[in-house]
């Protein structure tokens, strides 16, 4: 009967011990576990899946270390995007009230928060991008969240700017019209 008593010792110890060497963390944050939502999100766009292996492209990667960007954390979910502090990075849809922390299955544009503007990121042709450089007036810029055929320039575009997003089902994703009437001119 004392032998159970030391393997009851025994094993958790030796267990302990090998975590302890191997160098894993058991860390568990249970505040964010319990504040999950675990309702489904986004089953309204399920359609548009993002191809299996797709890393963030290099260029964003750049713009958010640029921008010193960190990523929306899951107790920031569903905060009101106003109310959110500068310099995060989160995922949404044309509307954007509240960010997601993780892009998910959906093609979703990144949304950047960083010196007290909020911004569309995406790619886009270079001639639409040149329509926004140049400040022309009535046009669209067909924004996709990853690079594709013909559109392969990255660029960002404050949502204020667009006065209407539209998403349009393409393939097996999505592409965001972003329709901008006019620029506003910049306060110096």
């Amino acid at each position: 009967m004392k032998r159970w008593y030391l393997y009851l010792i025994a094993v958790p110890l030796g267990l302990g011990g090998l975590v302890y060497l191997v160098g894993l963390n058991f860390s568990v944050n249970f505040a964010d576990m319990w504040s999950r939502d675990h309702q489904a999100k986004n089953t309204q766009h399920d359609v548009g899946k993002i191809p299996e292996g797709n890393a963030v492209p290099k260029e964003v990667l750049r713009l958010r270390h640029k921008h010193q960007l960190r990523p929306l954390t899951e107790r920031e979910e569903g905060t009101k995007i106003e109310e959110l502090p500068d310099g995060v990075y989160g995922f949404s849809m044309c509307s954007v009230v509240a960010l997601r922390a993780t892009r998910g299955n959906t093609f979703s544009l990144e949304i950047q928060k960083h010196d007290g503007i909020i911004f569309y990121v995406g790619y886009a042709s270079d001639e639409e991008i040149d329509q926004y450089l140049t400040r022309q007036k009535n046009f669209h810029i067909l924004t996709s969240p990853h690079p594709r055929k013909g559109a392969s320039s990255l660029f960002e575009i404050p949502v204020e700017f667009v006065s209407k997003c539209e998403e349009r089902p393409m393939g097996d994703g999505y592409l965001f019209d972003l329709f901008v009437t006019a620029i506003p001119e910049l306060q110096i």
